[in-house]
């Protein structure tokens, strides 16, 4: 008699098999029973949705029993992961397909009032997160199952074949790079010794268009796909980065400068005077790098103001003021502008998908 169930979406991480796959295990069930029961969770099936197929195939009644833990997710996991020989890669992509899930139960059992087993770990022990509980469970870094969540995000077709064992992670994200960086428009030839960038940075953030997230206003790139850009290449043996960069991807950017062939001197502060969304503050600064190649101090011995109170405007436009404290500092050699937002400027050439 056929069985109706819906499914637990924790049970749908794993593919189901294939025909021949589901056909032997058929037979087999008809040769020597049923060896492991359905698991049932909700009166959803968590685990065996092969097997019911399977006994269905064969004409055997299959035997029940409930989940009574309190993690189905990891069940899941635990119950399949080591008998589908999945490569690291693999294990990586079913973490980032689960860690949402295991949000969603830290928050049902918060709702229920069930004390978390968490709140009793040892003093200075973290509690672990949805993405350290997903990664630890598939037996794989945090920083792997980022990057499948990462080719997840921005190639849902890549992160299929890295699935089915067609490639690796790291493949996955080389390509994805690759592709990302030759989308730019050509960098120009010569060496230039300013250079003054506003990257379009991703941030991972879920603003709303009101609050101005970048991705409403130009292409973002990733952190990954701004290093592969061969900036070091353009810039002369002795030159001066000029690098705008927001608070919260201060420490971030550091792998950007050194990539780009700099090293961090200093800083000027932007006081915006008008409020920015924050999630921690409200954040009305941004910030503009210092950094140089070689020996590259300024032309000039005037020190000007490390903060610079400017009124903001529209998204992502930079006070003028800036680009002429750069000329006044560093009058002499060629000067670029990348990831250009602005009219043209005399003396000095724009590169970027929006440059004007």
């Amino acid at each position: 008699m056929k069985t109706k169930f819906k499914v637990h979406p924790a049970a749908e991480i794993f593919p189901m098999l294939t025909g021949d796959e589901l056909q032997r295990l058929a037979d087999d069930i008809k040769a020597n029973g049923l060896r492991s029961p359905i698991t049932l969770y909700d009166d959803m099936i968590l685990d065996g949705r092969n097997r019911l197929a399977a006994c269905e195939m064969a004409g055997v009644d299959p035997d029940f029993e409930d989940y009574e833990g309190d993690s189905p997710v990891s069940f899941v996991i635990s119950s399949n992961i080591e008998r589908r020989h999945l490569d690291p890669s693999q294990r990586a992509c079913v973490g980032a397909d689960i860690e949402p899930m295991f949000a969603v139960e830290a928050k049902a059992r918060m709702m229920a009032g069930v004390r978390d087993p968490a709140v009793n770990l040892p003093q200075g022990v973290r509690v672990p997160d949805a993405r350290s509980q997903a990664a630890a469970v598939v037996g794989v870094s945090g920083k792997l199952l980022s990057d499948a969540k990462a080719i997840k995000r921005e190639s849902p077709e890549m992160f299929a074949r890295v699935k089915a064992g067609e490639m690796t992670v790291t493949h996955a994200r080389r390509d994805i790079q690759r592709a990302a960086v030759k989308d730019s428009p050509p960098l120009p030839d010569g060496k230039f010794r300013v250079i003054y960038a506003d990257p379009p940075w991703k941030y991972g953030d879920q603003l709303t268009e009101d609050y101005g997230a970048t991705k409403y206003h130009y292409p973002s790139m990733t952190l990954a796909n701004l290093c592969l850009l061969p900036i070091r290449d353009m810039a002369a043996d002795n030159a001066v980065l000029f690098l705008w960069v927001t608070s919260p991807l201060l420490y971030e950017c550091a792998p950007l400068i050194s990539a780009w062939g700099f090293t961090y001197k200093a800083m000027f502060i932007w006081d915006k005077v008008k409020h920015n969304m924050g999630h921690y503050n409200s954040v009305r600064h941004e910030l503009l790098l210092i950094c140089t190649r070689g020996s590259c101090m300024p032309d000039v011995p005037t020190l000007m103001d490390s903060v610079v109170s400017i009124e903001r405007t529209t998204h992502s436009t930079k006070p003028p003021q800036f680009r002429e404290m750069i000329d006044k500092l560093y009058p002499h050699g060629a000067r670029i502008e990348l990831f250009a937002r602005s009219e043209p400027i005399a003396g000095w050439m724009k590169w970027g998908n929006v440059a004007k």
